[in-house]
């Protein structure tokens, strides 16, 4: 898959293509179901698919301070799409300028001058331009001038997350918050991740039996509420059976919030410097104060020996 930073990278003479425009944060099973369906269309015109995302998240542009926790950094995203059969990833970088663009204008420079679109694929609500301005309505009176045809592909699922709501990454993002691990799961399709570096903490867990790898998560990361998982340490494309600990450390009077991941049954690990996905799973107690280390020793032997069944499972 091609990977272009902003309209200048986008190889002279690209042609004409298939192309599907959104922040697409997540890639979760909606987005999966119009980025897919662009790749179908592409392939029986025998023509490339182009996504089309932005950086920053454009909230944080509109509305500075606003910026929503992430549930995908742009590599992440850009591996998800790769592996539905995207040909090219273009990262439009998202500024007050750009931001002003009026829908026309977006659509020329964009779609038409940049990209050649053929056809574009898009949600029912998607929006596009200054203000939000343009519809999907006016994306295909548009296609009328520049000779480009529309397909909306109704992207909401429903499931019995959220209580049935129709998925949406504002949907992940408050499941997350909530610690509902197993509910973000069933939208995103796959386990939700949280990136970082390894980095020295107090080193608490090592001395108790328990060496746990320190993430500094990526800014904006959605992190989930306070509590211990199950789920997944992933290491250079390794992914290991973990305990993971999201919260500040109660029983020491901890005041920073840390995601920390422990490695079931691995030994000599050394993974300071490096950076680590926690893939999370399934949420198994919130977080506790505990009156000395022994509890505490106690408490966490029976979150390991959980989080392996589960995991194993």
């Amino acid at each position: 898959m091609e990977r272009w930073r902003g309209l200048e990278d986008v190889p002279q003479g690209w042609g004409r293509g298939v192309v599907t425009i959104g922040s697409y944060d997540g890639v979760h099973r909606g987005h999966q179901l119009i980025i897919g369906r662009a790749v179908e269309r592409a392939r029986e015109l025998g023509i490339p698919s182009v996504v089309v995302t932005f950086d920053p998240h454009p909230s944080e542009v509109v509305r500075p301070g606003s910026h929503p926790p992430l549930l995908a950094a742009h590599h992440r995203r850009a591996e998800l799409m790769e592996q539905l059969g995207v040909d090219a990833l273009l990262i439009l970088p998202f500024t007050t300028e750009f931001s002003q663009l009026s829908p026309g204008d977006f659509v020329r420079t964009v779609l038409v001058e940049a990209l050649g679109a053929k056809l574009v694929v898009e949600g029912p609500n998607f929006r596009f331009g200054h203000k939000a301005a343009g519809d999907v309505e006016y994306l295909s009176a548009l296609g009328l001038k520049y000779d480009y045809q529309v397909e909306v592909v109704d992207l909401y699922m429903r499931g019995t997350a959220g209580g049935g709501e129709p998925f949406s990454s504002t949907l992940v993002r408050r499941l997350v918050a909530e610690g509902d691990v197993t509910g973000a799961m069933e939208i995103l399709g796959r386990p939700h991740r949280v990136e970082g570096v390894v980095v020295r903490g107090a080193q608490r867990g090592r001395e108790l039996g328990y060496p746990t790898a320190n993430v500094e998560t990526l800014p904006h990361s959605a992190i989930p509420a306070d509590g211990v998982y199950a789920g997944w340490l992933v290491v250079d494309g390794e992914s290991m059976p973990a305990a993971i600990s999201v919260g500040t450390n109660p029983t020491f009077d901890g005041t920073q919030r840390t995601v920390e991941a422990y490695a079931i049954d691995r030994v000599g690990l050394d993974l300071y410097g490096l950076h680590v996905a926690v893939d999370f799973y399934a949420f198994l107690r919130g977080q506790e104060k505990f009156d000395s280390i022994d509890a505490l020793l106690e408490r966490m032997a029976i979150d390991v020996k959980r989080a392996r069944e589960l995991v194993e499972a």
